[in-house]
C-alpha cells in the first residue's frame, strides 16, 4: 500500500489531487495536513470526495518545526506532495516568506526524516524576469523578480533542490485557470481580473473585428490538467529523484489569442494584432518606472485590479 503526505489538500490544486489519487489508486492511503482550526471545514470537503474514509486529515501547522507533529503517530511515508502556498501576488512579503519558503523548508525536513519522494509544486514564477527560453533544466540565470511571491517561488525550490539527502522532483505550473470541463475557479485572480471588462465588449456587434496591440506570448493551464498530471508523474519510476516539470501549454499563444478563445462567450468581436510588439513592449516597459508606474497602478486601482496584477509576468 502507498502512502502520500500532502499539504495544502484544501486547495484549489491539492483538492483536486487528492480526488484524482482516490481515483487511480485504489489501494493508496493519503495523509492530509490541515490546521486544527480548518479540520471540520476540510471534513465537509472530504465527504464529497472521499466517502471510503482513505483519507485522514492530520492536524499541523506548515510552518512549526516537525510541522507541528510531535507527538502524532504516523505510517511509514513513500511520497510527500507539498502544495500548501500562498498563490497571491497582493499578500504581503512577510506572509509569503513564511508560508513558501521556510514552509517548504520544514517539509523538506519532514519528507527527508522519513526517507519520503518530496514532490514539490513550485511555478513558472522561478523564471522571474528571465528573457528568452527557460526550460526544465534551468533554475539560477541571474534572473531578477518582479514580486515577493516571484521570488519566494524561487527560493522555496531553491531549499528542495540543496537539502542534503532530500529525494525531489519539482513541478512547475504555468498560470491555473478554471476547470476545463466546468470552469470552475476558486477565485478572481490573474486574467479573471479582466472578465468584467472584456464583457463589456459583447455590446459591441460580434461580426467586427477588434484592433488589438500586440502584448505578447501568454501561457496558462487548466486545474484538472495540473493536478492529473502531477499524480500521473509521481507513479513514474519513484526511485528517480531531481526531475523537474513544466506543467504548461506545449503550443505557443497569444495573447489576443486568449482573447478570441473566450470572447464567443462574452458575444464580443474577435481582435486582431495591429500594434507591433516592437512597439508596445517599450511602452510597457516604460509604464513600469518612475511616473508612468503611479499612473498605471492608480488606473489599476480604480478598475478594481491589485497593483500587483497590473504588473505582467512571464
Amino acid at each position: 500500500m502507498t502512502t502520500y503526505f500532502i499539504t495544502g489538500g484544501s486547495g484549489f490544486i491539492g483538492r483536486r489531487v487528492i480526488d484524482r489519487l482516490l481515483t487511480v489508486e485504489p489501494e493508496a492511503r493519503i495523509l492530509a495536513l490541515v490546521r486544527a482550526g480548518s479540520l471540520s471545514r476540510f471534513s465537509e470537503l472530504l465527504a464529497d470526495i472521499d466517502p471510503t474514509g482513505r483519507v485522514r486529515p492530520v492536524a499541523g501547522d506548515l510552518t512549526a518545526p516537525g510541522l507541528g507533529l510531535d507527538g502524532t503517530e504516523l505510517p511509514p511515508i513513500d511520497h510527500v506532495l507539498h502544495l500548501a502556498a500562498i498563490y497571491d501576488m497582493t499578500v504581503d512579503a512577510d506572509a509569503q516568506q513564511a508560508a513558501n519558503v521556510e514552509g517548504t523548508a520544514r517539509v523538506a525536513d519532514f519528507a527527508t526524516a522519513r526517507d519520503a519522494l518530496l514532490h514539490h509544486v513550485s511555478s513558472i514564477a522561478v523564471a522571474g524576469d528571465h528573457r528568452g527560453t527557460f526550460t526544465e533544466s534551468d533554475f539560477d540565470k541571474g534572473q531578477g523578480f518582479p514580486s515577493p511571491y516571484h521570488r519566494t517561488k524561487f527560493e522555496a525550490e531553491k531549499v528542495v533542490r540543496e537539502r542534503d539527502g532530500l529525494r525531489w522532483r519539482v513541478y512547475r505550473p504555468s498560470v491555473v485557470v478554471g476547470d476545463s470541463h466546468t470552469g470552475a475557479m476558486d477565485k478572481i485572480d490573474g486574467p479573471y481580473y479582466f472578465f468584467p471588462h472584456l464583457s463589456m465588449l459583447g455590446r459591441l456587434p460580434s461580426a467586427l473585428t477588434l484592433p488589438m496591440p500586440d502584448l505578447g506570448n501568454t501561457n496558462i493551464v487548466p486545474v484538472d490538467y495540473v493536478a492529473d498530471a502531477i499524480v500521473a508523474l509521481c507513479a513514474v519510476d519513484p526511485e528517480r529523484s531531481g526531475q523537474v516539470f513544466h506543467l504548461a501549454d506545449p503550443r505557443r499563444r497569444t495573447i489576443t489569442g486568449m482573447y478570441n478563445a473566450i470572447a464567443p462567450g462574452f458575444d464580443a468581436p474577435r481582435g486582431r494584432d495591429v500594434v507591433p510588439n516592437g512597439i508596445v513592449e517599450p511602452l510597457l516597459t516604460l509604464a513600469g518606472t518612475g511616473p508612468f508606474r503611479v499612473g498605471r497602478d492608480l488606473v489599476a486601482t480604480q478598475q478594481g485590479i491589485p497593483r500587483r496584477c497590473s504588473t505582467r509576468s512571464r
